[in-house]
């Protein structure tokens, strides 16, 4: 599926493939819920990081946020890159070096119709705000930390792939 997105003022517009468009994670953790806001989480899909095409490169800046390990006296920087909008704040995707191939673009970004999801992943529930409010669906999965479950994985057994 051709994923076309962009950032709120319009800077920023991009476009990409993506085998596996469905919005399905909702990450719950410090990080997406700071950069990204929202109900307190954000959504990320995957896409052909080859087939990224990019208008207003200029504007874009990059964040690698700051990780924290229990037991750690001290944070690290994190290899992945979230890129953003320097001029609205918007995020569009995060890359990370893990995953060369892949791009993960935010739902929120993403002008195109998306496929709704039939089943919700919500994941890194352990580090959720306690204002937020997990809406639960009899199919959706809950985990405290990320789950093993690939985006690839998730779109392959229900069948998604095209």
């Amino acid at each position: 599926m051709q994923l076309e997105g962009s950032c709120h003022c319009g800077a920023v517009s991009f476009d990409l493939t993506s085998a596996h468009p469905y919005p399905y994670q909702r990450c719950y953790c410090s990080i997406c819920r700071k950069t990204q806001g929202g109900g307190g989480f954000a959504i990320n899909i995957a896409g052909d990081a080859n087939s990224l095409q990019v208008r207003g490169r200029k504007h874009i800046a990059i964040y690698h946020a700051k990780l924290k390990e229990p037991g750690d006296q001290r944070a690290h920087r994190s290899t992945a890159e979230r890129h953003f909008c320097s001029v609205c704040g918007s995020g569009l995707w995060l890359f990370s070096p893990e995953w060369p191939d892949l791009i993960h673009p935010f739902a929120s970004a993403i002008d195109t119709p998306l496929p709704v999801p039939p089943q919700t992943t919500h994941l890194m529930l352990g580090s959720r705000a306690p204002w937020v409010e997990v809406e639960v669906k009899p199919k959706d999965k809950q985990f405290e930390v990320y789950p093993e479950e690939s985006i690839a994985q998730w779109h392959e057994r229900l069948g998604l792939v095209k």
